[in-house]
C-alpha cells in the first residue's frame, strides 16, 4: 500500500494550499529552460508561462575526448598483450634450448622444434595483433612501426665515389614531384645521411646510418607496399629496395638444433636471450606510453560541475511559487540528510 506524505502550507510558497506528494508517484519531466537566440532577441520575447520550471542546471556538457588519445591507449594496450605472448613464448624457447645443451630432457628437440613453429606464427601476426606499434625487431614506438630497407647502388661509398653530385629523387606510381640533394666530397657520412633525409622526409621516406655506418632508409610499414617499387632516382630510373631482414630469426633457431651443435645452440641461445631483453624494454615502453596516455584521457574528461551555476539556479527556483518547481525541489531534497550534505561538501 502506498504511504501518502502530506507537506503543510507554507508562507515561502504563498499559495494557501496544501502540496499532496506520493512517496511512488513519479516526477514529472520538466520542461527545458528556452535558449537564448544568437542575435540577442531575447529581450522582446514573452516571457514565459507561470507553470514553467526553471530545470537546474548541472555545469555544462561533458567534455569531448581526443580520438587520437583513445587509439594511443588502444595501440599501446594492444601492443602490450603481444609483447606478453612473445615473452611467454621466448621464455619456454629459452627452457627448451636449456635443456637440449644440458640434455636433461628426452625429446627436447621435437618440444624445441614445436615452440619454434609457435613462435613464428605468432611473428607473422605482429602487424595486424601488434597495434601497428612493434617493428620487426620487437621494439615498440608510440609513433607507427617502420620497415628499413636499402636502396641497391645507393650506399655510401658509393656516393662519396660519385660526389659532387646533384641526385633528384620521387617516390609514386607516376613519377611524383621531385627533390633534389647534394652530395659534396667534403662532407661526413652523418651529413651525408641528414641531407639525403631532409630530402626524402617530405616524400615518406627516412635515411639514417645504421649501428654499423651503413645507410639504412625507412617508411611506415602501412605505407611501405606502396613505396617500395615506385621510388625513383636521377639518371637510374626506378630503383631496386631490398627490406633488411629481422634480427629474430626463429628458423636458424631449429636448424641449429637439428645438427647438435653445441656451439650453434649457444649462439641460438645468446639470440633468444637478445630478444628477450629487448621485449622487456618494449614492454616498459609500451606500458609508459599507455600510462600518460590514460592520464591524457583522464584529463580530458568532463570537469566537475559548476557548483556556484548550480546554486544560482536552485535559489531561483526555490523563489518560484508554481507548483512545478516545488515539486521539482520536494523530490529532489527527499532522503538527503544534513551527513549527505557534509560529506558532499567536504569532497571539495
Amino acid at each position: 500500500m502506498a504511504m501518502d506524505t502530506t507537506l503543510r502550507p507554507t508562507t515561502a510558497g504563498g499559495t494557501g494550499g496544501t502540496l499532496g506528494t506520493r512517496t511512488n508517484a513519479p516526477s514529472p519531466l520538466l520542461p527545458a529552460r528556452p535558449t537564448t537566440p544568437v542575435d540577442g532577441a531575447s529581450a522582446s520575447a514573452p516571457a514565459a508561462p507561470p507553470a514553467t520550471a526553471t530545470p537546474l542546471r548541472s555545469g555544462g556538457s561533458a567534455a569531448q575526448l581526443d580520438s587520437g588519445l583513445q587509439d594511443q591507449v588502444a595501440r599501446a594496450q594492444q601492443a602490450l598483450d603481444y609483447l606478453d605472448r612473445v615473452s611467454t613464448q621466448l621464455e619456454t624457447l629459452k627452457g627448451e634450448l636449456t635443456a637440449k645443451l644440458a640434455g636433461t630432457r628426452n625429446g627436447a628437440r621435437l618440444q624445441l622444434e614445436a615452440q619454434v613453429r609457435q613462435l613464428a606464427k605468432t611473428l607473422t601476426s605482429r602487424r595486424q595483433d601488434g597495434g601497428a606499434s612493434i617493428d620487426s625487431n620487437l621494439n615498440y614506438s608510440a609513433a607507427p612501426a617502420v620497415q628499413r630497407f636499402r636502396i641497391r647502388g645507393l650506399d655510401i661509398a658509393s656516393l662519396r665515389k660519385s660526389a659532387p653530385q646533384t641526385l633528384s629523387f620521387s617516390v609514386g606510381s607516376v613519377g611524383g614531384p621531385q627533390m633534389s640533394v647534394n652530395i659534396d666530397p667534403d662532407q661526413s657520412n652523418q651529413d651525408i645521411a641528414r641531407a639525403l633525409d631532409r630530402t626524402l622526409a617530405p616524400m615518406g621516406v627516412r635515411a639514417r646510418l645504421d649501428d654499423k655506418g651503413e645507410l639504412v632508409f625507412l617508411a611506415s610499414e602501412s605505407d611501405w607496399p606502396a613505396i617500395k617499387d615506385s621510388i625513383g632516382v636521377s639518371g637510374r630510373g626506378r630503383v631496386t629496395t631490398e627490406e633488411v631482414p629481422a634480427s629474430l630469426a626463429p628458423d636458424k633457431w631449429t636448424v641449429n638444433a637439428d645438427t647438435g651443435n653445441a656451439d650453434a645452440l649457444r649462439q641460438s641461445l645468446r639470440e633468444v636471450v637478445q630478444a628477450l631483453e629487448r621485449v622487456h624494454r618494449s614492454q616498459v615502453a609500451a606500458s609508459d606510453a599507455l600510462a600518460a596516455a590514460s592520464a591524457q584521457v583522464a584529463a580530458a574528461e568532463a570537469p566537475a560541475p559548476n557548483v556556484t551555476l548550480a546554486a544560482e539556479d536552485f535559489t531561483k527556483a526555490a523563489a518560484s511559487t508554481d507548483y512545478e518547481s516545488l515539486l521539482a525541489l520536494t523530490s529532489a531534497l527527499v532522503g538527503v540528510s544534513r551527513d549527505r550534505v557534509l560529506a558532499l561538501l567536504g569532497l571539495r
